[in-house]
């Protein structure tokens, strides 16, 4: 394993070893994929499984799952990590929550993943489309779990009650990275404003099931990960997933290092015994993988 260089040091990055075998997958392919990806088209919808080049798409797709991406494919913000386009954004499409849930519908989904791009130029954030999305969902698609994907609204109450009113099964904003590494990974981001949001959501509603994330092998330390790990139990957060950081391409965030099997294994029994009702860590997972599953366990959960 590469040893782990601190952003900080004036030395040449060492590029770190080849990538693993466990970080090996297999072309997307198969009639279901096929499908999947025709009515995104037809519909005019977006997913953040092609945006951000996920590794699971073949997996996701090829069972019939995906997370949608609304309000566009323009980000205000430029997340070193994230492969999203940047700049202007076009105007916010009112009739895109009804697309999305008709897609949901025609795919049949028993859980929907929703997530969407930064629209730093409202006010609000575009916090409304949430909303609307659930409502749709509900409407035309009885039975289906939704989660949602949220910005941090630049920690405004206001715009995040409009989607805890909404009551989505789960309610997620990912941390991403150590309060160090913060303004390099997503610079126009703020590690308060994402604390923020996830504490005010479970005090807006305190049943809501809250979740987050992070990603290694941006030169964060173990302990700097843990210790992120502590504020989010602290704020109750119930469901964490841990993941490890994959380079879009040359023009991105260099990789640190490849952690190994063995360190998302460890860290995943410390989340547990800090009392997170749910640890999904690994190399492949990102922040809607097996998300049906998490959905399911946890109504489970809840009603017992």
């Amino acid at each position: 394993m590469a040893n782990v260089i601190s952003v900080e040091s004036t030395q040449p990055v060492e590029k770190p070893e080849r990538r693993p075998e466990w970080l090996k997958v297999r072309a997307p392919q198969g009639e279901t994929y096929d499908e999947l990806k025709r009515l995104m088209r037809v519909k005019t919808l977006h997913t953040v499984c092609e945006e951000a080049l996920c590794p699971n798409i073949g997996e996701c797709w090829g069972r019939g799952t995906a997370t949608f991406l609304m309000m566009g494919d323009v980000c205000t913000r430029s997340c070193a990590f994230c492969d999203i386009k940047t700049g202007r954004p076009a105007p916010m499409d009112w009739d895109e929550p009804n697309r999305v849930a008709q897609a949901i519908k025609a795919m049949n989904l028993r859980h929907a993943v929703i997530t969407s791009v930064n629209r730093d130029e409202r006010k609000d954030g575009g916090a409304p489309i949430f909303a609307l999305v659930i409502q749709r969902i509900r409407e035309v698609q009885p039975g289906c779990t939704i989660e949602v994907l949220i910005p941090d609204f630049k920690g405004n109450i206001d715009a995040l009650k409009m989607v805890t009113d909404a009551a989505p099964e789960i309610l997620n904003h990912n941390v991403e990275t150590v309060p160090r590494l913060f303004k390099k990974v997503q610079p126009q981001d703020n590690y308060e404003w994402a604390m923020t949001t996830l504490g005010n959501a479970k005090q807006l509603s305190p049943t809501q099931v809250t979740k987050s994330g992070i990603m290694l092998g941006l030169g964060e330390t173990k302990e700097e990960v843990i210790a992120v790990m502590r504020d989010l139990a602290d704020r109750k957060v119930d469901i964490l997933t841990l993941g490890q950081y994959l380079q879009p391409s040359k023009q991105h965030m260099p990789i640190d290092r490849y952690v190994p099997l063995e360190e998302f294994a460890e860290l995943k029994q410390i989340g547990m015994e800090l009392g997170f009702r749910w640890v999904e860590s690994g190399p492949l997972v990102r922040s809607s993988y097996n998300a049906d599953k998490q959905a399911r366990a946890l109504a489970v959960v809840t009603a017992s």
